[in-house]
């Protein structure tokens, strides 16, 4: 026993030189076949990761599903299942692509995630996950606990608990609480304070954006159905100005939407972040009603976009806002005056905008003074003039200059243009997507990405999903191509 004893600080020692990844940390719960259905149905809320070891997307959201992991241990467990390995389980769910998030119930498959993949983002968004789809309340102080939060609250007012309204409503909160926060009150007199005599639902935006412009509280009494609950909200919720952050940027890029960033932060300067938004707001009511929303943002929480998306350093506006226009078709405006606190800069702003005088702002590189190899180099700004030529099929491939994939499809995509090459009508072309913003229409999210426009359908490029050989593109363009592929009378397959 005594040896044994003394053992102990001698494994602590060899233990001690090991690296940490020897010993993993279980935050992560790691599942398989064998396992998957046991485990799973152990945890009331899970958030399951489906990965693959090779894939750049889910080596990137590793470390920030770990972190989320920690943060939310003991409340919602995150697990990840390695798909090379478990194919029996990622195909009974579905899973083609990687990695594919999924919230599961007990076991069962409740939702698809599409939340946020930062670990603030996760751990937050599967906050909302935890306990019942509606919380109850019992009390005016339950209600003015519930509402006073950092994001917006919808809460439903009923006359009994056998209401048909409730029932709705409690259908609508189960399928839309990973968006938003959900309570209700059984008994009119809860709400008395809102005017409230009837059963509605009560949606109050956040505290912290309350201002002079607008209703902190809106009232819905109509039909109490999940499709008239959703476009209340959506159309509501928001308001005339709201605070876009990293969770919530894609919900609000569905429309064309101006941005004033600055030092914003509602928790330690709430005045100053006020002071700013409410100038914006201002000169928001004015253009209400034109297709354009308005917004406020931490410029320190966009700095790498804002860099890379509109050539803006950290220096650019000091201590004033600036302000950007990014519309839902992905064309950029940016206001390059200084913001005046009146106002009247970026009102002189926008009327150049709805004028259309303003030049949008295009990411390129400079146009090449020669363009003479056999695969065409194009850059954001003679994308229109080289790939949207009507009376030519371009081959376009989106590279980054870092991407080995890239590296070892130039030899193939060289000897594809070189044998096409005496071929008029057909291009073949490449642009780097790093240092070039990539035209809307293009889903670029990976590298190389291929894509044909072929004449008569410019605006529906075609992309090439098969193997990248240059006789497997030569069937492709066959295929898809508006222009035979033979060349001097001769088939090229």
């Amino acid at each position: 026993m005594a040896g044994s004893v003394q053992l102990l600080p001698v494994v602590a020692l060899l233990l001690a030189g090991f690296p940490a990844a020897v010993f993993p940390r279980r935050d992560v719960l790691e599942l398989g076949d064998a396992d998957f259905d046991y485990l799973a149905t152990e945890q009331e809320t899970m958030l399951v990761k489906f990965y693959a070891p090779w894939c750049g997307h889910c080596k990137k959201l590793a470390p920030e599903f770990e972190k989320a992991a920690t943060r939310l241990k003991g409340a919602v467990q995150l697990a990840r299942v390695d798909c090379t390995v478990n194919t029996d389980t990622c195909s009974r769910f579905g899973v083609s692509g990687y990695p594919t998030l999924k919230i599961f119930r007990n076991g069962r498959d409740s939702a698809p995630y599409d939340g946020p993949r930062t670990a603030d983002g996760i751990y937050h968004h599967m906050q909302r996950q935890t306990g019942p789809d509606s919380a109850l309340l019992h009390t005016e102080e339950d209600l003015r606990t519930f509402i006073t939060h950092y994001d917006a609250s919808v809460v439903g007012v009923f006359s009994g608990a056998d209401s048909p309204r409730l029932t709705e409503f409690l259908k609508a909160a189960s399928l839309l609480r990973d968006q938003f926060r959900f309570a209700h009150a059984v008994g009119l007199e809860t709400a008395g304070k809102y005017g409230v005599h009837t059963e509605c639902v009560l949606l109050f935006r956040p505290p912290r954006l309350d201002n002079m412009f607008e209703d902190g509280v809106l009232v819905h009494d109509g039909h109490m159905t999940i499709s008239s609950l959703r476009r209340f909200i959506r159309d509501n919720l928001y308001g005339l100005c709201p605070h876009m952050t990293v969770e919530n940027r894609d919900r609000l890029r569905g429309r064309d939407l101006l941005t004033a960033f600055y030092d914003l932060d509602f928790l330690h300067n709430p005045r100053g972040s006020a002071y700013w938004r409410n100038r914006v707001m201002k000169v928001a009511s004015k253009y209400a009603g034109r297709g354009l929303m308005f917004s406020v943002a931490n410029k320190k929480d966009f700095l790498s976009e804002l860099e890379d998306d509109f050539g803006l350093g950290t220096s650019d506006g000091g201590e004033l806002p600036f302000v950007t226009i990014r519309t839902r078709l992905g064309h950029k405006f940016t206001m390059r005056e200084e913001f005046t606190r009146d106002g009247r800069s970026l009102e002189r702003f926008l009327d150049d905008y709805f004028s259309g005088q303003i030049k949008r702002y295009v990411k390129s590189e400079p146009v090449p003074e020669r363009n003479a190899a056999a695969v065409k180099v194009v850059v954001a700004e003679s994308f229109d003039a080289v790939v949207n030529d009507l009376d030519k099929d371009v081959l376009i491939q989106f590279y980054s200059p870092s991407c080995p994939h890239c590296q070892k499809l130039e030899p193939v995509y060289r000897a594809l243009a070189d044998k096409l090459s005496s071929n008029p009508n057909i291009v073949v072309a490449k642009m780097n997507a790093v240092d070039n913003d990539v035209p809307h229409g293009y889903d670029v999210h990976g590298f190389p990405t291929i894509y044909l426009a072929p004449v008569g359908r410019k605006d529906e490029p075609v992309r090439y999903e098969g193997a990248r050989e240059v006789r497997d593109i030569l069937k492709f363009l066959k295929r898809e191509a508006s222009h035979d592929l033979s060349l001097n009378g001769r088939d090229e397959l």
